[in-house]
């Protein structure tokens, strides 16, 4: 059962190896200031080993959802200290995820700014803005003089964050997001020094960890990657130069000593993944993706064959504020309501029962 044994990750002790996933709820204000309902649904999953909150922008052209948080202003962190502070009330562990949404924006929801991306090359489909779907626009090819202040966003946002209480931040650099596209030769077209071959792609993502590390600190500090994950346009289908790339990465980051790594792929046992976990040398949690549930046989047994140090779960997260106890004693799940999932209020996000208390 190894699952429900301590780990030490960074300056953190976990519990048990159950991660809550950074999962998009929709339910800050207009301004990205957390709600009342937002600080009962973190609290009331404080049980887990350590929850990772949902994307939060470091920047307002970052800012890629409707009613999506923020730390960047004032009033964002003590919106989040709220949270934090019923998390740890709770007995609970929580980091901040940073996630800039590069050209996975819109106009309508950002404040009327440009979308950036590494290349002004637009993501196809629609944007859920509001004013309804919208194609997504051509984005801002950031100019190499430009990549410092972003690097620099994502440092001060987590030094907000910290400022908000938290126990660490979590760089997101997977489901094609801007750290990502700055990965993937697909939407990566630069022929500059941020271009071109993988360690060159990799240079923004590795600039941008090692201004938060400078912020904040390694032991507070993680990433999150998602190698062939091949969403939003965001392809990545060479496996040698995926290997390359992520490779660079995560060479990059090792020495420093961070407080984790966590990976999301479809196959915990790839080769690419336990390689990626092997360099790294440090904690590792793993998420097997959106295509499958993760169950309690299947928790279990990553951790039994040693694939990863902690498994990261969503959907059974969502719905069973009381997972850990749950999985632990072997109880019946509730099931997750889909339509309340990006939806408003406390339907489907703060009403998902409790087992009885033990007498």
């Amino acid at each position: 059962m190894n699952l429900f044994t301590p780990l030490s990750v960074g300056a953190m002790e976990l519990p048990n190896r159950l991660v809550m996933a950074p999962l998009t709820r929709m339910r800050a204000d207009l301004n990205g200031v957390p709600t009342d309902i937002m600080v009962d649904y973190y609290r009331q999953r404080a049980s887990l080993g350590l929850i990772v909150s949902e994307g939060i922008y470091p920047s307002f052209t970052g800012q890629g959802n409707t009613r999506m948080p923020g730390l960047v202003t004032d009033e964002h962190v003590a919106g989040w200290k709220r949270v934090t502070d019923a998390v740890h009330e709770a007995g609970g562990r929580i980091v901040a995820q940073l996630m800039h949404s590069g050209r996975v924006a819109h106009e309508n929801v950002n404040g009327g700014r440009q979308p950036v991306a590494p290349s002004a090359i637009a993501l196809s489909g629609e944007a859920h803005t509001y004013d309804g779907k919208q194609p997504y626009p051509v984005p801002h090819a950031l100019t190499e003089a430009e990549l410092p202040g972003v690097a620099q966003e994502f440092a001060s946002a987590a030094a907000n964050a910290m400022k908000a209480g938290f126990d660490g931040v979590e760089l997101h650099g997977a489901n094609g997001y801007l750290l990502q596209e700055f990965l993937s030769p697909v939407s990566n077209t630069r022929t500059d020094s941020y271009g071109g071959s993988p360690e060159n792609r990799a240079r923004f993502v590795l600039e941008a960890f090692h201004a938060v590390v400078e912020a904040v600190g390694a032991e507070h500090t993680g990433i999150r990657i998602s190698p062939e994950h091949n969403i939003q346009d965001v392809l990545e289908t060479d496996r040698e130069d995926v290997l390359a790339t992520y490779t660079a990465l995560v060479d990059g980051i090792a020495p420093l000593k961070p407080a984790y790594l966590s990976i999301l792929h479809k196959d915990p046992a790839d080769d690419l993944v336990q390689e990626l976990r092997r360099r790294f040398a440090g904690p590792v949690l793993l998420n097997t993706g959106f295509g499958v549930e993760t169950t309690r046989e299947s928790a279990l047994a990553l951790l039994d064959e040693d694939l990863a140090d902690a498994v990261v779960v969503g959907r059974p997260a969502l719905a069973n504020p009381d997972l850990a106890r749950r999985w632990q004693e072997g109880a019946e799940l509730n099931a997750p309501d889909y339509a309340t999932f990006y939806t408003d209020g406390a339907a489907g996000y703060t009403d998902y029962p409790e087992l009885a208390p033990v007498s």
